[in-house]
């Protein structure tokens, strides 16, 4: 368990996922963040994700929640993607949390999180759209830059994830970004997973 000010972040042990309620309260924080982060970019009724996919990844012992006063306030998922480098994903935090700092804790934690399974890189995946700007994309490129991660590639959504493509609205491509975690400063907490 990391505590962090107001509030305190810790991935979900696998029997969450037999927890319907608790899954439906992720995929429902996910998706309402998603909506708005994402708006213009996927067809009408397209949902971020799924209860069955947020228990399938508690199970996998991928989902770190952030609680204040005891409720879920943000998550995300944290993964290996091969043996040196994790990816964080699907990183939500509550509108009604915002500015206390949920989205940069949750990131440090699977920071943390990667280096202590022995990993050196962090890495990320953002959705762009091709042919315009979008608002809150141009703003976490901008913060993924300045908590230190940098674009390494360009992935084509049609050939990497051809299950999506159909549902976009818009023309997309995903930026890979990468952060080595040698640099990342050990925080003074304590730390469970």
């Amino acid at each position: 368990m990391i505590v962090a000010r107001e509030f305190e972040i810790r991935r979900l042990p696998v029997g969450a996922a037999a927890d319907d309620g608790l899954m439906a309260e992720l995929a429902d924080l996910v998706n309402e963040v998603y909506a708005v982060a994402e708006e213009g970019l996927w067809a009408g009724g397209v949902a971020r994700t799924s209860v069955a996919e947020i228990a399938g990844y508690v199970k996998a012992e991928e989902i770190a929640v952030a609680l204040v006063d005891g409720r879920i306030a943000g998550c995300v998922r944290v993964r290996e993607v091969d043996g040196d480098t994790s990816e964080f994903g699907m990183l939500a935090a509550s509108p009604r949390h915002r500015g206390l700092g949920l989205g940069r804790e949750l990131v440090r934690f699977a920071e943390r999180l990667g280096r202590a399974e022995g990993r050196g890189v962090m890495q990320l995946e953002l959705l762009m759209p091709r042919d315009w700007r979008h608002p809150s994309k141009e703003f976490l490129a901008a913060w993924y830059g300045r908590i230190g991660y940098r674009p390494v590639a360009t992935g084509v959504v049609e050939r990497d994830y051809p299950h999506l493509a159909p549902h976009l609205a818009t023309p997309c491509h995903f930026v890979i970004y990468r952060k080595d975690l040698e640099a990342v400063t050990p925080h003074r907490s304590n730390t469970s997973s």
